[in-house]
């Protein structure tokens, strides 16, 4: 069944993938230098990640509805000349205003593309075979953590900052150029087959997915903001990039592990990976202060977390079915959410009560997106897969 993966293809979308990402959290990799070509404090640079966030949270909806009737392939290479006009104004902005404007067309373009990719893979393959091109087209998202971000930080140190935005505009025009060859169109959604935005979050297994992914990210986020301070306790904020460096190796091992199973295992994969994180939080909890335990812990909770974007997303099309684009927009939007909760709760738990009450708030996040995955053994996350 290998040989009829696309593999070619659906490689295309890791790179949209790669590219929304890595333009997404490119900033916190070059905040001084951002801060001295804009003339503005390294707090308001920033806000570059918070205003892309908001573009996608507030677009990926309402632009998937109302291009559920356009082909997909012209939609798809709209969405990714976004990034190439974002970053090419970003490259070439003297203003901080100006700079923003473009991080949020990007973030807007994110919103469209992240609504578009699963199901686009999940239409290039047979029926057996979607969890798998999704993980494919998904491989992007850890590639341009673990090393897409510490390697565009490194570039920026070496030629500056705006050149990094630079590069990334023209990797987004080769990208438009390789999907007009090598990815497939396919039609949009007829007229008579379009599901209003309420009805798509009515359908059977939708809102336990959209619950999963709220939870399950918060908790992520909520450890990922401040896993700086979270660090500290235990004498090894100078480690954070080596730490993060284990992430993103064990993220990677994560996705590979999902791709190979997640399509007669997705029930179980979804939560053997809710286990995994909750006993990494756990033991953070515990012995939070002891480095192995850290290393350890932090490998557990990359590989849990590697694959949880292509378990949900493959939950997501398939129970959606036909509305699997506007399905995927509640997802991002859900996404994202978690995101930027995490940033605020995680902040005032920081500030309140410290980092000992990160595990704790992990846990309860994590049980609860455990009993949801469990209950819901009939839609969205069935004991039988056909």
């Amino acid at each position: 069944m290998t040989d009829r993966i696309p593999i070619a293809s659906l490689l295309v979308l890791a790179m949209a993938a790669f590219i929304t990402i890595l333009t997404e959290a490119l900033p916190a990799g070059l905040l001084p230098q951002m801060a001295q070509g804009l003339t503005v404090s390294e707090a308001w640079v920033g806000q570059a990640i918070t205003v892309y966030a908001i573009g996608s949270l507030v677009a990926a909806i309402p632009l998937t509805v109302a291009t559920q009737g356009l082909r997909r392939r012209p939609l798809l290479l709209v969405a990714i000349a976004g990034f190439v006009i974002a970053n090419s104004v970003t490259t070439l902005s003297g203003s901080y205003v100006l700079t923003m404007v473009a991080r949020f067309l990007a973030g807007m373009s994110a919103g469209l593309l992240w609504a578009l990719l699963a199901g686009y893979a999940a239409r290039m393959v047979p029926g057996d075979q979607k969890g798998r091109a999704i993980a494919i087209a998904m491989v992007g998202t850890p590639l341009a953590l673990s090393l897409g971000v510490p390697a565009g930080t490194f570039l920026g140190n070496l030629v500056g900052w705006r050149m990094c935005f630079g590069i990334m505009s023209l990797l987004a025009l080769v990208l438009m150029v390789w999907v007009r060859v090598m990815v497939p169109d396919f039609a949009g959604q007829a007229n008579g087959k379009r599901l209003s935005l309420g009805h798509v979050f009515t359908v059977a297994g939708v809102r336990p997915v959209l619950f999963v992914v709220l939870a399950f990210v918060l908790a992520h986020s909520i450890l990922y903001t401040y896993i700086a301070p979270f660090l500290a306790v235990a004498g090894m904020v100078e480690r954070t990039d080596l730490v993060l460096l284990v992430f993103g190796f064990t993220s990677l091992l994560g996705i590979w592990i999902i791709g190979v199973l997640i399509d007669r295992h997705l029930r179980a994969l979804t939560l053997a990976s809710t286990v995994l994180f909750g006993l990494s939080a756990l033991a953070l909890g515990m012995a939070g202060d002891a480095p192995t335990v850290v290393y350890a812990a932090v490998a557990a909770w990359g590989l849990a977390f590697g694959g949880a974007a292509t378990l949900f997303q493959t939950a997501i099309a398939k129970t959606a079915g036909d509305a699997a684009d506007v399905a995927q927009s509640m997802l991002v939007t859900a996404w994202n959410m978690a995101i930027a909760g995490g940033g605020i709760i995680g902040g005032v738990l920081l500030d309140r009560l410290g980092v000992a009450a990160f595990s704790p708030a992990l846990l309860v996040l994590l049980i609860a997106t455990l009993v949801v995955v469990w209950a819901a053994r009939l839609h969205g996350f069935p004991a039988a897969q056909r």
